[in-house]
């Protein structure tokens, strides 16, 4: 099968795109200025995009050490069950340990089952709980905890 996209290291001209896509994937979207800030502060990003240079997915990391967290990962509705989301912390896993990060941390949704198979299959396991960490999906419900997951690299 061939694949229909390719992956690239994204930038700043690339944060109004990065923040349309974490609004359609994520509970809890990013800001275009927060990309920005976000490479400004050295972190790192990868994108998959159709030859056309469409955004298909994206993943956000930093190494501080010899440790690496993945801050951000989405891919749109119409593009997943693609691999683009394996292929993405693939290159990431793969630039972090050149860069001497001896593991990879992030943090998920303790509701969001579907990303914790994706990770648990990818050699994840549980390292934490963060009690009410995320914003509450909506006004009446309450905050999520979030679950630490590690990997070795």
């Amino acid at each position: 099968m061939k694949k229909l996209y390719q992956l690239a290291t994204l930038t700043t001209a690339e944060s109004d795109a990065l923040a349309a896509l974490s609004k359609e994937a994520n509970a809890s979207p990013w800001s275009a200025a927060s990309y920005r800030a976000s490479l400004e502060q050295g972190h790192q990003m990868v994108g998959a995009q159709t030859p056309e240079g469409e955004l298909l997915g994206f993943l956000v990391w930093s190494v501080v050490c010899e440790e690496a967290e993945v801050l951000d990962l989405a891919v749109t509705t119409a593009a997943r069950r693609q691999r683009i989301a394996h292929a993405l912390l693939a290159a990431c896993m793969e630039a972090a340990s050149q860069q001497g990060a001896e593991r990879l941390l992030l943090e998920v949704r303790a509701g969001n089952t579907g990303a914790q198979a994706f990770y648990a299959a990818e050699g994840f396991q549980p390292l934490a709980r963060r009690k009410a960490y995320y914003p509450a999906a909506h006004p009446s419900a309450a905050r999520e905890d979030a679950l630490i997951l590690v990997r070795p690299l």
